[in-house]
């Protein structure tokens, strides 16, 4: 990597890691929760809950995701911990988000649930734990986990922009880039990456050119990728 490149990635972090940009991103459903859990109206699982779902739902445009999420906490009345808890959860195979279901939703409320019977925050889940105890996937021991670490991402970091900062046992060292076919695009053409397999093995090698330019915080990289795509529109068709 250039220093003309490390320079830019570092500028285009400061710049677009700002709430000016995040107005219309499923982050903004997770952040409405954050804001009421620290004015004392809404409870942690809240805020989990929104960031479960949020991340689940967030491919496609992010117009769509953001209509759609706000669909299913219209359902939920905006109270998505007492919506879990209560078990009376919308499930037919009407389409919510994409090829997402109320069907599918149901099944994830059911896991959380049952996460939050025996737990009363899931920050403590390892990523193959929120695979498959929470998203019901399989487990795969290389899969990227895109979703899971977007969401850790918003839970952990907390330099008081646009993620949350809610978890604070967790270190925002030990966070993982949310790769998707996007990101992975976009790391490729800024020299982060060599490697053809869109998986965890290079999941963590962007993550490591990060935590050499961003040194304890190597996730403040994905809004210098966010700037990549900014500043390239081709690119920058999904969300972050």
């Amino acid at each position: 990597m250039t220093e003309e490149t490390r320079q830019t990635l570092i500028l285009w972090a400061e710049t677009y890691n700002s709430p000016q940009y995040f107005q219309e991103d499923p982050i903004a459903f997770p952040t409405l929760f954050a804001q009421r859990f620290k004015a004392g109206k809404r409870s942690l699982a809240d805020v989990e809950i929104a960031a479960v779902f949020a991340a689940h739902f967030a491919w496609g445009r992010r117009a769509m995701i953001t209509r759609d999420c706000g669909r299913l906490f219209d359902e939920m009345d905006w109270r998505p911990y007492d919506y879990v808890m209560g078990g009376k959860w919308r499930n037919d195979e009407t389409s919510i988000h994409r090829t997402i279901k109320w069907s599918e939703v149901a099944g994830i409320c059911s896991r959380l649930k049952t996460a939050y019977e025996s737990r009363s925050s899931l920050e403590d889940l390892t990523q193959n734990e929120f695979r498959t105890e929470i998203f019901g996937q399989k487990a795969d021991l290389k899969a990227p986990n895109k979703k899971i670490n977007m969401m850790r991402r918003w839970m952990v970091r907390n330099d008081g922009k646009v993620d949350l900062g809610i978890w604070k046992d967790s270190d925002p060292a030990n966070l993982l880039i949310p790769l998707d076919v996007h990101v992975y695009d976009e790391a490729t053409a800024l020299g982060l990456t060599s490697r053809k397999q869109k998986d965890i093995t290079t999941v963590k090698e962007i993550t490591e050119c990060f935590a050499g330019i961003f040194p304890g915080d190597p996730c403040k990289g994905d809004y210098s990728l966010f700037g990549y795509g900014i500043t390239h529109p081709k690119a920058q068709t999904k969300t972050k």
